[in-house]
């Protein structure tokens, strides 16, 4: 007898921090796109991005973004922005899920604007971590052709002073980063361990 059952859930984010990512706009402001797919591998974050986003639609002609991390105490935050798009004229799949253009996300979710020094877009500057980065290649799968993979390259990292242990390291007890656990928010619990790589 088996402990598991077969399932189709709609969606698959099974756990992930929120980012939420700074793209320059046309006019030269700065859009925020919270969005629940990325990975880091070295100084290298791999970004998804749903076809139809105006930050994906930046990024295409202005290569360069910051990529913020909230943490949980941003949640309503970040809640605020969910059903907002930068878009104008927006999607018809946006606006059939209820979304609403907003041009000022910033004032929309209270967040404050902070200048970038390697990148244009703007920081976040309630994020704790503010990464600042290029964009190495797009590229959209043929197998699914609702999104495209974003392979970006850190250029700066900023961290708030609370959570830096030494000169350059995060201190992991210190960041709380906002989870985004099958539609529903959560933080980190207590720390169990650590692997034994860590210099913490």
């Amino acid at each position: 007898m088996t402990s598991h059952v077969t399932i189709s859930p709609k969606i698959l984010y099974y756990g992930t921090p929120v980012v939420l990512l700074s793209t320059e706009n046309e006019d030269g402001t700065t859009n925020i796109s919270p969005i629940s797919s990325s990975w880091a591998l070295g100084s290298y974050i791999i970004l998804g991005l749903g076809l139809g986003s105006q930050g994906l639609e930046n990024l295409r002609h202005r290569p360069e973004c910051v990529i913020n991390l909230a943490d949980a105490s941003l949640w309503q935050q970040v809640e605020a922005l969910a059903p907002l798009t930068g878009r104008d004229p927006m999607p018809a799949y946006k606006e059939e899920l209820g979304f609403r253009y907003e041009p000022d996300k910033f004032t929309a979710a209270n967040f404050t604007r902070v200048s970038s020094e390697t990148v244009r877009p703007q920081r976040i500057g309630e994020c704790s971590l503010q990464l600042e980065a290029i964009v190495r290649n797009i590229r959209i799968p043929e197998y699914a052709q609702m999104f495209a993979i974003v392979e970006t390259e850190v250029t700066k990292v900023h961290a708030h002073k609370q959570m830096v242990k030494g000169e350059h390291h995060i201190n992991p007890k210190a960041w709380n980063p906002l989870i985004y656990n099958f539609r529903h928010y959560y933080g980190l619990g207590s720390e169990l361990g650590k692997t034994y790589r860590s210099e913490t």
